[in-house]
């Protein structure tokens, strides 16, 4: 059985790929070309307790976060949030001098700050590997810049400014890749428009097949999983190309079917509500008047 190992602190992290002790507890930048995993293991899994982000190029190996997998060899930009689950595959038959670099800080480092919150708000800690951002040699000067600031910061002497001075950079660094994510989406529109199509398909599949009145309302996380991507990528693309996330599409299309059934059946509101996978009937008559500003019923009048 393999083993899935724990690090909970950043010191374990830099004992777990054999790198000197880090010059501060909370947060450490690594130069990505001298870590050196377990590699007499058959396969490394670990569960990590802080955030990491890095910057990768070249590397031999294949990552798997979640359920996806990733071969990196070019340089991108991946988020990791506590608590997420990693596998890492070695191949051996391939030699290669991976460089590049990992941000990792704990969350202790964040705390009593604006941005101990904040930083869960941006979508990419949750995306899988393969959702990673791809940056021009451009933003990569400039998010490697804001690395080397903030490693100059916490290897100076320690004053009451030091935290702030941190935080800010680690800011402007996330809001920096989120500029650069939204440029990927939007100038990846072929593979984009693909996916909003295959998006659709799916949508439209569960509410013809069956499934509704079998399953009940699709979430958000089974969409997302037949189309083989993270429920925090899809959400930002649809908000992105649609301006609605994937929930109020799920709605939309919900009210969609409910209003073609309310026109063209005699089935009382009910009755519809059970075919569209609600529990309670008040449940969809309150989802339709918040959607339609009509009642199901004022509805069907107003349609008759």
């Amino acid at each position: 059985m393999e083993k899935t190992f724990r690090l909970n602190s950043i010191a374990e992290f830099h004992k777990f790929c054999n790198l000197p002790n880090p010059e501060h507890p909370l947060i450490s930048l690594i130069d990505y070309s001298n870590v050196s995993y377990p590699f007499d293991e058959a396969n490394v899994k670990w569960v990590q307790n802080f955030y990491t982000i890095g910057l990768k190029r070249n590397v031999n190996a294949k990552f798997n976060y979640g359920q996806q997998q990733y071969d990196f060899n070019s340089g991108i930009l991946s988020f990791i949030a506590p608590s997420q689950f990693l596998k890492l595959e070695i191949n051996l038959n391939i030699v290669v001098e991976p460089t590049g670099w990992l941000l990792l800080i704990h969350p202790d480092f964040l705390w009593n700050t604006p941005l101990a919150k904040k930083i869960k708000s941006f979508d990419f800690f949750q995306y899988a590997v393969n959702e990673a951002l791809f940056l021009s040699d451009k933003e990569e000067k400039i998010i490697v810049d804001i690395l080397v600031k903030i490693e100059q910061e916490y290897q100076s002497n320690i004053d009451k400014f030091s935290q702030e001075l941190i935080v800010a950079q680690l800011e402007m660094l996330l809001i920096y890749s989120e500029r650069f994510y939204e440029r990927q989406f939007l100038t990846r529109k072929k593979s984009n428009y693909e996916l909003l199509e295959r998006f659709e398909k799916v949508l439209a599949d569960y509410f013809n097949n069956g499934s509704l009145l079998e399953n009940g309302i699709p979430t958000v996380t089974a969409i997302a999983e037949q189309l083989n991507i993270s429920p925090n990528y899809l959400g930002t693309l649809l908000r992105l190309h649609t301006q609605q996330n994937t929930q109020q599409h799920i709605q939309t299309k919900l009210i969609d079917y409910a209003k073609e059934r309310l026109s063209t059946t005699n089935l009382s509101v009910s009755e519809i509500a059970y075919e569209l996978g609600f529990e309670h009937p008040q449940s969809f008559s309150k989802l339709f008047k918040q959607k339609t500003n009509q009642t199901p019923l004022e509805f069907r009048q107003s349609f008759n």
